[in-house]
């Protein structure tokens, strides 16, 4: 069946980095793109990057942009999240998404910033 598994999470202190994978497995056709969501408590899930598995266009949330840092290995359906100078305002459930006709989620994952 099709699953998307995340990993990585963890606690780190404001200005540290941290990766987290995302793998995708189970498809009948391999997603066209995959991402990164994030919903911190009391607020919205939000989009935080978002790559094409194809050719490897990526797009960013302007909070993010220039600290993190998506790649992906489409052979394995894998993508990355590479977050460096981490803030306290990081702190949220992680969630990656892959997408065919219809998007599938996986069960996220924490991400605490923290000193």
């Amino acid at each position: 069946q099709v699953q998307v598994v995340e990993s990585g999470g963890g606690l780190v202190q404001p200005g540290g980095s941290l990766t987290l994978t995302c793998t995708a497995s189970g498809f009948v056709m391999s997603p066209y793109a995959m991402s990164w969501f994030r919903q911190a408590p009391t607020k919205l899930r939000e989009l935080v990057a978002s790559i094409r598995m194809d050719h490897g266009t990526a797009i960013y949330d302007d909070a993010v942009k220039g600290r993190f840092f998506i790649s992906k290995d489409s052979g394995k359906n894998t993508i990355y999240l590479q977050m460096n100078f981490l803030k306290f305002e990081d702190t949220a459930v992680y969630y990656c998404m892959a997408e065919t006709t219809v998007p599938y989620w996986g069960q996220g994952i924490q991400v605490t910033v923290s000193s």
